[in-house]
């Protein structure tokens, strides 16, 4: 009986430890899926600690156990928050909440969401109440607003989008002539303009046309009521992800500036020019690096001369044709900014060998740029470059012309209500001054723009030019006995700088209207005496676009 009661009481021992027996049916599974056996616990005692964690399987929420279906659980969140208390509430409450569910040990235990009810089983550790898995709050982006408000809708038209548009201009110059002691006259110009860009998926077009006519009363001697007219085309045909073919075509309509010295004395009004051109390129990216080759042909003409006495004179040797091949090479440092190199020649070729002096001013020139291209998160974007050119000529008279040059159209945009534009360009022109081979014009131009309200907008502008008139003879000025030109030989370059500065400002009445007011004032000193002006300018005007 001793050693039964022994062998008895080391069985029930031994029972305490190890568990229910591993091959006794579950009455506690779930009914919709009953398992046939249970799973063998391998508990250790007590003392040892708790069982390990187990890891769970790779597998989606089930009908048992652990739920990954982050669904809410109403029922079983307002359970567990009902806390056991003796009395009539506590046992109503409770014969409210679900059986248990058994937990696999091959899963996790649930979300104290679900079974905070329950208590954990004897000998194993409490699981926190954390609450619901919650997601991380989505940062808000800040508003930036890109849409202007006044800011033209356009027109479409097919599968183009067209921005037409005209200005009405009245004001005042006080030296319209831009002569030295010259008098004032009040003005009027009309300027017309269309813009135009493709809405096509592929390829692209876009063109400007841009036109004015200025008039002055009382007028002078010559008129200065003249037109102008800028107006260019660009076309890019995307043959493939990496190569295109680049078209462009310009035109030019306009008059020397008053004042110049290329015009001629006695003249009833400013002979009017025009310059027509076109190019065709082809272009290829390797990765980073964009190559392109370009051709450009253009040609410039004159009217005749109309002169006070009723007679006419011809300005066919001023016309010339141009012929220049560009070679351009870029690559992209960054996203947004491209380095590049840019070496063109040109080519000059005058109606006529000789000019009405004897000088031949067919010429050849070289001009090479270094610079870059900018689009930095939209702050600053555009193109520029500085660069040297050098032009010779076939007259041995005539000395070579070189200098510095600078190119640059760049956009600034510091906040979101100021803005700055910086804008240069330098072009070789043509003389008919006997001995100066030829006109270096560059300017540089800064404009401030800034937005006191969304519909008023203040301008400030100044502006500085220098015209190199390069040569073996300087002009003195007109000799007040023969009303002709007098040239002094060996003295050196004649240097007009020119030098502006204005304040504008513009009210949006809405999209299609806005009234505009601006003064300028400009100045010209030049190393040879005689030629220095003083001009101011007042507008007031009102722009119509669609």
């Amino acid at each position: 009986m001793a050693a039964g009661g022994v062998l008895l009481g080391s069985v029930s021992a031994h029972a305490q430890i190890a568990g229910p027996d591993p091959l006794a049916p579950n009455l506690q599974a779930d009914p919709r899926n009953p398992p046939k056996f249970q799973q063998f616990n391998r508990a250790q005692p007590a003392q040892l600690g708790p069982a390990p964690a187990l890891t769970p399987p790779p597998s989606g929420a089930g009908t048992t156990g652990f739920d990954s279906s982050n669904n809410k659980k109403g029922k079983a969140k307002a359970a567990a928050k009902v806390k056991a208390k003796p009395g009539t509430d506590a046992q109503a409450a409770a014969a409210k909440l679900p059986d248990p569910v058994p937990i696999s040990p091959y899963q996790k235990p649930a979300l104290p969401a679900a079974n905070a009810a329950y208590a954990s089983a004897p000998g194993e550790p409490a699981v926190p109440d954390i609450g619901p898995i919650r997601r991380k709050p989505t940062k808000r982006k800040a508003h930036v607003e890109t849409d202007d408000p006044y800011a033209p809708l356009g027109v479409r038209a097919g599968s183009f989008i067209l921005f037409p548009a005209i200005e009405l201009i009245g004001g005042y110059d006080t030296n319209p002539a831009h002569v030295t002691g010259g008098q004032g006259a009040s003005l009027y110009t009309v300027s017309p303009e269309l813009l135009a860009q493709s809405d096509w998926s592929r390829h692209e077009l876009k063109a400007e046309l841009r036109g004015s006519y200025t008039g002055y009363s009382p007028d002078t001697t010559p008129t200065l009521s003249r037109p102008n007219v800028n107006a260019k085309a660009d076309g890019r045909v995307d043959i493939t992800r990496d190569a295109r073919i680049d078209l462009g075509s310009r035109l030019q309509v306009g008059t020397d500036n008053p004042g110049s010295p290329n015009l001629e004395l006695g003249l009833s009004k400013l002979p009017i020019f025009t310059t027509v051109g076109g190019n065709a390129g082809l272009g290829y990216r390797f990765n980073r690096l964009d190559v392109s080759v370009k051709g450009d042909a253009e040609r410039t003409a004159y009217q005749d001369s109309t002169f006070t006495d009723g007679t006419t004179g011809s300005n066919k040797d001023r016309n010339y044709d141009q012929y220049t091949g560009t070679l351009r090479g870029g690559y992209e440092l960054t996203p947004g900014v491209t380095p590049f190199v840019e070496v063109s020649t040109d080519t000059r070729v005058h109606d006529l060998n000789a000019d009405l002096e004897g000088y031949q001013r067919d010429s050849k020139g070289v001009t090479g740029k270094l610079g870059s291209t900018f689009e930095i998160s939209q702050l600053l974007k555009g193109e520029i470059a500085l660069g040297y050119t050098r032009r010779n000529y076939e007259d041995p008279r005539l000395t070579q012309l070189s200098g510095l040059i600078g190119n640059a159209s760049l956009i600034w945009t510091v906040n979101a209500l100021t803005s700055a534009k910086l804008t240069a360009n330098s072009t070789v022109g043509e003389s008919t001054i006997p001995g100066v081979s030829g006109v270096l014009y560059r300017d540089i131009g800064l404009q401030v723009d800034h937005s006191f309200r969304r519909w008023l907008i203040g301008s400030a502008k100044i502006g500085f030019g220098i015209d190199t008139y390069q040569g073996a003879d300087v002009i003195t000025g007109v000799d007040p006995i023969c009303g002709c030109i007098v040239t002094t030989t060996g003295g050196g370059d004649r240097q007009d700088k020119r030098y502006s500065f204005g304040l504008g400002l513009t009210y949006k009445l809405n999209r299609m209207m806005q009234v505009k007011g601006e003064f300028r004032q400009e100045w010209l000193r030049s190393n040879v005496t005689g030629n220095d002006y003083t001009s101011s300018i007042f507008l007031l005007g009102l722009r119509v676009q669609q």
